[in-house]
């Protein structure tokens, strides 16, 4: 493929995003496109980010980035996740430490995994934990969740904590609005409540996030929290299914195979299939 020149890119961006381009930058818009987070809180919601930098794309997304990320705390988040996907863990560090410090909690929860694990970093639980609380306190679904896992303070996670802060963010994260939704299927923390939970799973499930679809098959196929219906909820496991939901891919093949064969001592022989 040919290689383009930074005005030849710019004027794609600018041809293809006519009202970002007034708004923001050609250079965040590039750095949006190939390195955005989609569970960072200030990913815009035009930009559908993607889970793991393009190995084509890293040195483009560090130019371009580091560019943006004088004036943009996300694209600073976003420059440190193009440094680590091309393994300069020195350098995503730094990047993370500033955008942590102008309040990225997406930074804040990669510094802490960093801490967590002592990956090119010196090992520090305290200081992990210090992060994923910051985080959480601002709402980030992955700061709750991995200071639940971490715990607090060497104590057990304390899953009432967890609702009460997966609850911030609920409104609009459709991580959080999973998570939450677990939570309140499990009775985990606090009461238990399908309907609400199925309420949670739904507004997920409309952004497209894997295990809210795959619940929400689930909920649909047993009449859980509202109606039943196996038309439905095949559609939920077939949508969360494409999106690689191992667990909805495993009841997608119990819909066609429905049927058990065992023998007298209960062991599985073989399976009638639609």
């Amino acid at each position: 493929m040919k290689r383009l020149c930074k005005s030849g890119l710019i004027a794609m961006i600018v041809a293809a995003t006519p009202v970002l381009a007034y708004a923001q930058s050609a250079d965040l818009v590039l750095c949006d496109r190939l390195a955005a987070d989609p569970s960072d809180p200030d990913k815009p919601a035009d930009a559908k980010g993607v889970p793991e930098i393009a190995a084509s794309d890293i040195a483009t997304a560090i130019k371009y980035c580091a560019v943006a990320a004088k004036s943009s705390r996300r694209a600073m988040y976003q420059l440190g996740r193009a440094y680590a996907a091309n393994r300069q863990v020195t350098e995503a560090v730094s990047a993370w430490r500033k955008a942590a410090d102008k309040g990225s909690t997406s930074a804040m929860v990669e510094l802490g995994v960093l801490y967590g694990t002592g990956n090119g970093i010196a090992r520090d639980e305290v200081q992990a934990r210090k992060l994923f609380e910051r985080a959480a306190e601002a709402g980030n679904p992955r700061g709750v969740s991995n200071l639940a896992a971490i715990g607090g303070g060497g104590a057990p996670a304390d899953p009432a904590r967890q609702r009460e802060l997966l609850g911030r963010a609920a409104e609009t994260n459709a991580e959080a609005q999973y998570q939450l939704g677990m939570l309140l299927a499990e009775g985990s923390g606090g009461q238990k409540d399908d309907a609400a939970a199925r309420a949670l799973f739904e507004k997920a499930a409309a952004q497209n996030h894997p295990g809210a679809l795959e619940r929400m098959g689930a909920f649909a196929s047993e009449g859980r929290g509202g109606p039943k219906d196996s038309s439905a909820a095949k559609a939920y496991y077939e949508r969360a299914a494409a999106l690689g939901d191992e667990d909805a891919k495993k009841a997608l093949e119990s819909l066609r195979c429905p049927y058990k064969i065992k023998d007298k001592s209960g062991k599985l022989v073989t399976t009638l299939c639609f």
